[in-house]
């Protein structure tokens, strides 16, 4: 029996694709915020074995299954491959919601934008969820993600060996209100710890790849991190994480996120990435050796 979806002021004619694996913790949380506003929506499953593609279906998702290789490969596959109905493309991790803010900022600016001014895409502002808490500081909030995009203008960054980065030609604009993402999932800190550590492997071969774009100061949100990432690459290995934590927990007064927030400023700027570094420096030491047992773990990533 479908559930019963969420009433909303407006309508956004919008395609909203979802990544699932494995997500049925995450995945009504997800569809709630989107169910009953969105014109149409897309699962792209890769082979979950829990209820995940029954719950999509309750709340009238067309579902499709492609085997899962990386983040940026299935997210092409999804854009070129799926009978999407709009111009317009709304991508979502399943642990990742609207706000009702958001929402209707989206479906009050989309008929706006027409004509040969009109972006090719918008950031969406995150707000991330820790073991129940909303990191609000240590440099945390705001954070913009282009998620919304049109589908003609978009191309996807095949260097990226950790996640995926959409980029889209053409002019961008700042979305009011917020993307919440709250992974269920990670609600026990080992599940969070072994999902890292191997992320860890992938960014050490991906910042020993060396430089990709440049990235500017007074750019978009993505060419900004572009330019803080290549400043990054080049500093000291092994103290770079403690002058990172003490940077986010410190100057970015992340201490004020309370027990989670210590937690998470910690493990997440200042325990990964001395992982990284480790790994970065096994690498150095013995690059084909190092490099083949890397990829081995890539291939076991988490989708």
């Amino acid at each position: 029996m479908p559930i019963q979806r969420t009433m909303v002021s407006l309508r956004a004619p919008v395609s909203v694709i979802v990544l699932t694996f494995n997500e049925e913790r995450n995945v009504s949380a997800c569809l709630e915020s989107v169910a009953g506003w969105a014109a149409q929506i897309c699962i792209v499953d890769s082979g979950s074995t829990d209820r995940t593609t029954a719950i999509a279906k309750q709340f009238g998702a067309q579902v499709f299954s492609h085997p899962f290789e990386s983040h940026a490969r299935q997210w092409q596959w999804a854009l070129t491959s799926l009978p999407l109905e709009h111009e317009w493309v709304l991508a979502l991790d399943a642990d990742q919601s609207l706000t009702p803010a958001l929402r209707d900022d989206i479906a009050r600016k989309l008929p706006t934008w027409v004509g040969d001014t009109k972006p090719a895409g918008a950031y969406l502002n995150r707000r991330q969820i820790f073991r129940g808490r909303w990191i609000r500081h240590g440099g945390y909030y705001p954070k913009y993600l282009l998620k919304l995009f049109r589908r003609a203008a978009v191309s996807l960054d095949d260097g990226d060996r950790v996640d995926h980065h959409f980029l889209v030609e053409g002019p961008t604009v700042l979305l009011d209100g917020d993307l919440i993402e709250d992974n269920r999932n990670e609600s026990a800190i080992a599940v969070w710890i072994d999902k890292h550590n191997r992320y860890a492997a992938l960014q050490a071969l991906e910042e020993e790849a060396g430089e990709r774009r440049s990235g500017r100061l007074f750019g978009s949100p993505d060419e900004r991190t572009e330019w803080r990432k290549r400043i990054w690459r080049h500093l000291p290995l092994f103290v770079r994480p403690f002058l990172y934590f003490f940077y986010r927990y410190v100057v970015r007064l992340g201490f004020l996120d309370g027990k989670e927030g210590f937690v998470f400023h910690f493990m997440q700027a200042c325990w990964y990435r001395l992982l990284v570094d480790v790994n970065r420096d096994e690498l150095r030491r013995s690059p084909q050796k190092d490099s083949t047992r890397s990829s081995e773990r890539a291939l076991q990533l988490d989708r």
